[in-house]
């Protein structure tokens, strides 16, 4: 684990490589799980403001669980996330003719149709962010459903924060991503 600025970064997403490899796991971290996808407070006001923009992408399935939960829903701990339909695929997720998850949220945004192109905890994954009062914890979430992701990156040598390098500039900003490359590179990543 490493400091930069109000984080705590573990080594981890400089170790290990990763490239999300859809073909092999058709979307699965959309669709497997026991939970929707963590939101924070601004990005729950978002996704309740484009809501209406998103909807003509979302599947019956998804529209019916939204209107009956809420654009987002808060779980016993207090945590704001996106909801589920029946316990399983996000609420947002639709599929391709290849029957890959894919975001709905993400659609209505390469169409145009939004700015926002989905939560920002989807963008950063296998990266998790835990944000704590006086600091953010910044780890690699190594999923099993993810070992082709890793075995791609692996291959192409691409280690998890370049993979993710446009959402980590998205959360933590240009910065913080140049001293995250630093170090990296003190580690010949």
């Amino acid at each position: 684990m490493f400091q930069l600025g109000k984080t705590i970064v573990s080594e981890a997403i400089i170790e290990n490589d990763f490239i999300c490899n859809l073909s092999a796991c058709k979307g699965a971290c959309c669709i497997d799980g026991d939970a929707g996808a963590p939101l924070s407070k601004e990005e729950a006001e978002t996704l309740k403001d484009i809501y209406p923009k998103v909807k003509p992408f979302l599947r019956e399935e998804g529209i019916a669980v939204i209107e009956a939960q809420g654009t987002s829903i808060v779980t016993p701990f207090g945590d704001i996330e996106t909801p589920l339909i029946n316990g399983a695929d996000c609420a947002y997720v639709i599929f391709d003719d290849k029957k890959t998850a894919l975001c709905g949220i993400e659609e209505a945004y390469n169409q145009g149709e939004v700015k926002w192109k989905k939560p920002v905890s989807c963008h950063l994954y296998p990266i998790r962010v835990k944000d704590y009062t006086e600091f953010s914890a910044v780890n690699y979430d190594k999923w099993e459903i993810c070992d082709d992701a890793c075995s791609l990156g692996k291959e192409l040598q691409v280690p998890v924060y370049k993979f993710v390098k446009e959402a980590l500039i998205r959360k933590f900003g240009e910065d913080w991503y140049t001293e995250l490359e630093k170090v990296a590179s003190k580690m010949n990543r």
